[in-house]
C-alpha cells in the first residue's frame, strides 16, 4: 500500500498585510497592500506535503463561510483529501492577521474559529485508515487534548508521528512518549526544554546543540531544532548534525517553518533515512517560499528547487564543544 501522510491541523484564511514596520504600542501604519489567501500551519503543512510528492489526507474543520470555501478549495487543488475536513456549525473558519514588514518578518495574530471545534472523534475517522508505514504530522493551532489523543491514537495504528510544537506549548500536554519526531524552532525549542526540564540554554550555536540533545533524550525522539539564517540541527545518535539555511533574499517568511515541516514528513513517508539530507531538501524548499508572498500560495512544488545535495551536513560531538566533519546518518523508526 503507498504510504499516506495524515495532517491533524488548523486551517485558517490569513490576511496579510504588507507594513513598513511594525507599529509600536498606541501607534497606527498604513498598509502598502493586503492580501487574503489560504493558510493555518495544518493547511500549510498538508499543500507543503502534496506539493513534495505525498498522497495527503488533511483532518480538521472550517466554517461554513466564503473562507471556508477558499482554503478547501486551496487544499483540493494542491492535491490534499479533504474528506476528513468538516464544517464546523455555527464557527468562523480561523482567521489570522499577518503583518509583513519590509525584509519580511511577520507578526501573527490568529482568531481559531472552527478549529478549536475539532474532536477526538473527528481524528479518529479521520485515522481510522493509517496503518504501520504512514506518518502522522500534528501542530498545536488546535486543542492541546486533541493533539494528544491523536498521537496516541496513530502511535496504537503503528504509524510515525511528527510533531511541531508550534505555537511554542504552555505546558507538557502534547509532549508525550508517542511522538517519533519533535520539529521546532529556537524560541519553541527553548520553550519546549524548559517545560521538560532539557535545560533552556538555545541561545548560541552549542547551546542549541546541547539543548537538542538534551530534550532528544527526555522525550526519546529525534529533535530537529530550525535556526533561521543559521540552519538546522538534528540529534544523529549521540552527536548533532548542523545542515546550513540556504541564503536568499527574503520578501516574505509567513509559511517557511510549515513548507520545511511538510517537505520533511513527505521525505519521511517516501522512507528517506538520512535525515540531514532530507532536511536539505526542506530547507531548499523554505528558502523558495520566502521569496514569495502569501502562505500556501508561496510553497513551492518538488520540480521548482534545485539540487539540494549540496547542502551538506556537518555532524558536531555531543557536548556542542566545536564541530567536526561527518555523514552520520539515521532513520527516524516508530515505537510501538
Amino acid at each position: 500500500m503507498p504510504t499516506t501522510v495524515f495532517v491533524v491541523g488548523s486551517l485558517n484564511a490569513d490576511q496579510l498585510l504588507e507594513v513598513p514596520a511594525f507599529p509600536a504600542a498606541g501607534e497606527t501604519v498604513l498598509a502598502s497592500d493586503v492580501l487574503i489567501t489560504a493558510g493555518g500551519k495544518g493547511g500549510n503543512q498538508a499543500v507543503a506535503a502534496a506539493r513534495a510528492g505525498a498522497a495527503v489526507v488533511m483532518i480538521g474543520a472550517l466554517g461554513d463561510d466564503a473562507h471556508g470555501r477558499l482554503v478547501r478549495r486551496a487544499l483540493t487543488e494542491s492535491g490534499v483529501d479533504t474528506r476528513w475536513v468538516g464544517t464546523a456549525e455555527d464557527s468562523h473558519t480561523g482567521t489570522a492577521v499577518v503583518a509583513v514588514e519590509a525584509g519580511g518578518e511577520n507578526r501573527i495574530i490568529v482568531a481559531s474559529g472552527a478549529n478549536a471545534r475539532l474532536t477526538r472523534e473527528d481524528v479518529e475517522s479521520g485515522l481510522a485508515g493509517a496503518a504501520p508505514g504512514d506518518l502522522v504530522l500534528l501542530q498545536l493551532e488546535t486543542p492541546v487534548e486533541v493533539v494528544a489523543h491523536a498521537a496516541r491514537f496513530a502511535k496504537e495504528r503503528g504509524a510515525t508521528v511528527v510533531l511541531n510544537a508550534a505555537p511554542a506549548p504552555a505546558d507538557t500536554g502534547c509532549l508525550t512518549t508517542d511522538i517519533d519526531l519533535l520539529v521546532v524552532n529556537q524560541g519553541e525549542m527553548r520553550a519546549v526544554a524548559k517545560l521538560v526540564g532539557a535545560g533552556a540554554g538555545a541561545d548560541s550555536r552549542d547551546g542549541v546543540r546541547e539543548t537538542v540533545l538534551a530534550t532528544a533524550r527526555v522525550l526519546d525522539c529525534v529533535v530537529v531544532c530550525t535556526t533561521g539564517a543559521d540552519g538546522a540541527y538534528v540529534n544523529v545518535g549521540d552527536r548533532v548534525a548542523h545542515v546550513p539555511a540556504v541564503r536568499v533574499t527574503a520578501v516574505d517568511t509567513t509559511a517557511a517553518g510549515d513548507t520545511y515541516t511538510g517537505y520533511l514528513a513527505a521525505a519521511l513517508a517516501r522512507g528517506e533515512t538520512d535525515l540531514p539530507a532530507a532536511l536539505a531538501t526542506a530547507s531548499a524548499a523554505a528558502a523558495v517560499a520566502v521569496t514569495r508572498r502569501g502562505a500556501m500560495a508561496s510553497i513551492p512544488y518538488a520540480h521548482e528547487l534545485g539540487d539540494t545535495s549540496t547542502y551538506a551536513a556537518t555532524t558536531g560531538p555531543g557536548t556542542g564543544t566545536g564541530t567536526g566533519t561527518g555523514t552520520g546518518t539515521t532513520q527516524l523508526t516508530t515505537k510501538g
